[in-house]
């Protein structure tokens, strides 16, 4: 029996790989037999061999003696969406007066969900027989864990600001991991076997993620040069991929519903790009900056004429792509406004503020009454 955790997030896997959740387990359940099938055959008495083991095994392996499933790297969405609302209240609290303590409560929490979900899918992961490459080269999941790294980048420059070492050391152990990721990512498309169809706009994440969120983190650590050169990463390859990824949806079949969620991602590139920029230019409005808040803009109006095929959709975890890209462009707004400082600027940045919290605790409470609800209810 799959976990509900793991199969209100197997939507694409299933979409891509026909109904095999990971790739490997459905198929190779019926070898595995589980404990009620091995006893007679290793000595025909039911009181004998795995049998006498049977309550260790299931709670080694499942409730029904199948081995779990690894979850899904779709939910590395989640501890990322969470630091993008950390980042909201950053920016937003020298507008609001607010004391330091209320941006760090929301980082206090993508923390913790960050580590959770870390420490989830290694306990999983040890407890099944799927192996990690296997998942990392599945067409639909691989890309997503990018995340896990990128989410320690934005946790490391928030780290910065009680201690610069500690920052910059966890800032540089995820940039390595980000970086050997996604040169591993990048050899492994070289190979020939990808399938344009099973391309979603969650393959910008290897190489545009770290780039863009590094360039802002970088120069917020002080590595300035690092910073531009990660600017310089995320900007070819937000050209490069985001190109391919407007031929895939324009001209192949539409994304499986599971799937439709990651449209969102195409927002992130220029919200992110923005604020590194900011980051890097000093807070200067300059050609740069407007003509990425124009590409912006028409993402945005994009998302918005999309609500309507959003709201047919059923929920699953897939709805926290949509956290991370609109808490992105919450938080290069607020910049915005802070330098621009038109009348009401404060009051709009507040607004947004708690419009994109309850946006997100909506889509939490839905997650935890999905992964909590009883299988076939």
């Amino acid at each position: 029996m799959t976990s509900p955790f793991t199969a209100a997030s197997a939507g694409p896997t299933r979409a891509v790989q026909g109904g095999t959740p990971q790739g490997g387990p459905a198929q190779s359940e019926p070898a595995q037999g589980g404990p009620a099938q091995s006893g007679p055959a290793q000595g025909g008495s039911a009181q004998s061999g795995p049998a006498q083991s049977e309550p260790a095994q299931r709670s080694a392996l499942g409730p029904d003696g199948a081995r779990p499933e690894r979850l899904p790297l779709s939910t590395f969405a989640i501890g990322f969406g969470l630091a993008g609302l950390a980042e909201v209240w950053t920016n937003a609290s020298p507008a609001l007066g607010l004391p330091r303590v209320v941006p760090q409560a929301f980082w206090a929490v993508a923390a913790v969900a960050w580590c959770w979900l870390i420490v989830a899918h290694a306990v999983r992961g040890a407890r099944s027989e799927v192996p990690l490459a296997q998942q990392l080269h599945h067409p639909a999941q691989g890309s997503l864990a990018s995340l896990a790294p990128v989410t320690a980048m934005l946790l490391a420059g928030d780290l910065s600001t009680y201690s610069l070492g500690a920052g910059r050391v966890m800032f540089l152990l995820a940039l390595l991991v980000s970086t050997v990721f996604a040169a591993w990512r990048l050899a492994s498309w070289f190979e020939g076997r990808l399938e344009f169809e099973s391309m979603h706009p969650g393959y910008l994440l290897p190489t545009v993620a770290p780039g863009l969120v590094g360039a802002s983190v970088a120069a917020g650590v002080g590595f300035h040069g690092l910073a531009w050169a990660l600017f310089g990463v995320g900007t070819f390859f937000t050209v490069i991929m985001t190109a391919i990824l407007v031929l895939r949806l324009a001209f192949h079949a539409a994304l499986a519903d599971p799937l439709l969620p990651t449209t969102a991602i195409l927002l992130a590139p220029p919200a992110v790009a923005g604020i590194a920029w900011f980051a890097l230019n000093g807070g200067v409005v300059d050609p740069v900056a407007e003509a990425t808040a124009g590409v912006g803009v028409l993402l945005l109006l994009v998302q918005v004429v999309m609500v309507p095929r959003y709201r047919r959709l059923r929920f699953s975890l897939g709805f926290w792509s949509f956290t991370f890209p609109f808490a992105a462009a919450v938080a290069w707004t607020e910049e915005w406004l802070e330098l621009e400082q038109t009348p009401g600027w404060q009051v709009t940045t507040g607004i947004l503020a708690v419009l994109m919290t309850a946006f997100i605790a909506a889509i939490a409470v839905q997650s935890l009454r999905l992964v909590t609800r009883r299988p076939g209810r």
